[in-house]
């Protein structure tokens, strides 16, 4: 049977190793549907400000937690201009510029 050009396009996809995610943390119990997305190995880009708008000190809490999950899991976070955090699987880092 011959197969239409979507069709073995379709077969031809790999399926991915990981995703680039852009997730917005809108309430503090996002966080465990965020360290999910990491345990899967996707590369994470959280946006903070709709928690930041109720309340600056979960953000700082939050920022915490992830931090200490990132570490203990091997991966990688980092700032992502003021409004977002970066946050990568084990395996993936995030360079950094060195301060001259």
């Amino acid at each position: 049977m011959k197969q239409s050009a979507s069709q073995a396009e379709g077969e031809a996809e790999e399926k991915p190793l990981a995703y680039v995610k852009a997730i917005p943390l809108k309430e503090y119990g996002d966080l465990e549907k965020i360290k999910a997305e990491l345990r899967s190995g996707n590369v994470l880009i959280v946006k903070l400000t709709p928690l930041a708008v109720s309340s600056i000190e979960a953000v700082k809490d939050a920022i915490e937690e992830l931090k200490a999950f990132v570490e203990a899991v091997g991966g990688d976070i980092a700032r992502l201009g003021e409004e977002r955090i970066v946050l990568t699987p084990p395996k993936i880092k995030i360079w950094r510029r060195k301060a001259q």
